[in-house]
């Protein structure tokens, strides 16, 4: 008896031991990222103390730097701009998330129901196109496109009587000229991603749904959407955690002075405070504040994604 539970012992031992080598290889890829996070991600966490100091950048980080506890945070709260920045900041960013959420999904259960499949790979491939271009080439075909003068959109505007329209000039209509933007670059990814979800649904589901008389409308309503909402939960939750990050890329080359009103948001704001005007102090108390706030909602909405539909990723 002894001797037969020390072969189990003996064997379950071996079995960790081969298990471990065989996926010792696995963790030693995953080494150079856990390394470029800590670079990039930890070590310049040591620079939010300037939030905290009236720091001069020649003395350096902590030698000779006066400390000044919260007087950046009170400068920042008590400018007269500040609200109207957080305001454009969180009208853009929410509007970007719900139409990201709603344009993709709409187009994903619409293309499933294409069967041919040619122009259903060419429609992906065209659509998927924008994403991979940067905001610095995005932004001048923008500038081109959307001309008051010889844009193709005010041309074609002007063949109806309509006045050409300033989409990157007029405050009233930047905000969502970036949201517009912003779904045009981004829905074609996000379309690969729920079609993805649509295509690991159990075909059987809509076999039994057909017999049990189901149309294409009930079969999506009933079948499609609830296999696609785990994926859907996870791509809201993830973007609830940028919503104080409208999109500094896309905004700083296609904003200009006569549209801070509408269009300034927290990361302009920074970068102008930071770089420009070398307020070193406030500009990173801004940068805290939104990494906090940030922080705070993606915890929320993860745990408010496991009571309601029990979903972890952990």
């Amino acid at each position: 008896m002894e001797l037969a539970t020390e072969k189990r012992a003996d064997t379950g031992a071996k079995k960790m031991n081969y298990r471990k080598r065989r996926e010792l290889p696995l963790h030693l890829m995953l080494l150079p990222g856990l390394i470029l996070i800590v670079i990039f991600s930890y070590i310049p966490m040591v620079g939010v103390s300037i939030a905290f100091q009236n720091f001069i950048p020649l003395k350096g980080l902590f030698g000779g730097q006066k400390w000044t506890g919260l007087d950046n945070i009170e400068y920042v709260f008590a400018m007269p701009n500040i609200w109207n920045v957080v305001w454009n900041t969180l009208f853009i960013a929410v509007m970007k998330i719900v139409a990201n959420l709603f344009v993709p999904i709409t187009f994903a259960l619409l293309l499933n129901e294409v069967r041919n499949t040619l122009f259903k790979r060419t429609t992906q491939t065209i659509i998927y196109f924008p994403y991979f271009l940067s905001w610095i080439i995005l932004g001048g075909i923008m500038i081109d496109i959307l001309s008051p003068s010889d844009g193709i959109v005010n041309s074609f505007l002007g063949l109806f009587g309509i006045e050409p329209v300033y989409f990157l000039g007029e405050n009233s209509w930047f905000p969502y000229t970036m949201v517009a933007s912003d779904v045009w670059k981004t829905f074609g990814f996000n379309t690969v991603v729920y079609l993805a979800a649509i295509t690991s649904i159990d075909p059987s589901l809509y076999e039994a749904a057909a017999v049990d008389g189901a149309g294409r409308w009930k079969q999506t309503w009933h079948v499609t959407l609830p296999g696609m909402h785990m994926i859907i939960i996870l791509l809201m939750v993830l973007s609830l955690g940028s919503v104080l990050d409208a999109g500094f890329d896309q905004i700083f080359n296609l904003y200009s002075p006569q549209v801070y009103e509408s269009g300034d948001i927290i990361d302009t704001m920074v970068y102008r405070m930071g770089l420009l005007q070398a307020q070193y102090g406030p500009s990173t108390a801004v940068g805290l504040l939104k990494s906090l706030v940030s922080f705070i909602l993606i915890t929320t909405s993860y745990l408010i994604a496991y009571r309601l539909f029990k979903y972890r990723l952990f």
